[in-house]
């Protein structure tokens, strides 16, 4: 069965005519952000969810075995949840963006590979860590799972990723463009490496780009966080917040203004 969001770009369709025209009717609201406000049409809109899974937010996952602290990583939990389920209402698609590579990594350079085994010492990418892990980042795998802490929904869309940024080797283009997607709202971790590195490659491709601050998270220190934020308002997009862009998706214009 077709998923609920693929209305917006199928074709309609009989024995003897083919209606190509992508019938639309625009959902305008307002949200306000930083460094400007912005209107913005719900049925063009998206909201990706990046890397909220096991290896990365679960006590037994790679980063907690590494020593990280992954607290402020669960706090955002709430805000998350908040915002899917009001994009669910709105018929704004869910799309989950988590790591999750091939078994045998053939399409990892070493680069990549050395970012989670620094000196070569082992615990790094598809390696087995604890009785839980099946191999770290690993499609399929526990580790590649997003955490029992957020509600997902059978309508959602998930999306593996090979990369820091979620547009890398995969189909997260193909699938926003099919969707008819403009305007993409980000949340999910690190906030400044997957989310921002996620988030510059869509706005290099021409997406609108919106980062929702309070639903993101990183186990970088608080600078790094102050950087991403005045990188995005200052060259990629947009900065608002969990109450912000509820209160803008419970609302619609009948007049596009400000």
């Amino acid at each position: 069965m077709r998923q609920l969001y693929f209305k917006r770009s199928d074709w309609i369709l009989n024995k003897s005519e083919v209606d190509m025209t992508r019938k639309s009717v625009a959902r305008t609201s307002k949200l306000n952000a930083s460094p400007q406000n912005i209107i913005f049409d719900k049925e063009q809109s998206a909201l990706i969810v990046i890397d909220m899974q096991n290896d990365f937010c679960h006590k037994s996952g790679w980063l907690s075995n590494i020593g990280a602290n992954i607290d402020n990583l669960l706090a955002i939990v709430p805000n998350i949840n908040a915002i899917t389920a009001i994009c669910r209402s709105n018929d704004i698609p869910v799309i989950w963006v988590n790591w999750g590579n091939r078994d045998d990594l053939l399409n990892l350079s070493p680069t990549v590979l050395h970012v989670y085994d620094k000196y070569g010492t082992g615990g790094g990418l598809g390696q087995k860590i604890n009785a839980l892990s099946d191999g770290v980042l690993i499609h399929g795998s526990w580790g590649a799972d997003i955490h029992a802490s957020l509600i997902q929904s059978t309508l959602d869309i998930r999306v593996s990723k090979f990369r820091m940024s979620g547009f890398w080797d995969n189909e997260l283009d193909s699938i926003l463009k099919n969707l008819n997607v403009k305007t993409l709202f980000f949340t999910g971790i690190n906030t400044d490496q997957c989310v921002f590195a996620t988030l510059m490659d869509a706005s290099f491709i021409g997406y609108d780009c919106i980062l929702v601050g309070d639903a993101c998270a990183t186990t970088s220190p608080d600078y790094c966080v102050d950087a991403t934020t005045y990188n995005v308002q200052q060259c990629y997009g947009f900065v608002t917040s969990t109450k912000k862009l509820c209160q803008g998706l419970s609302e619609e214009l009948t007049d596009a203004h400000f």
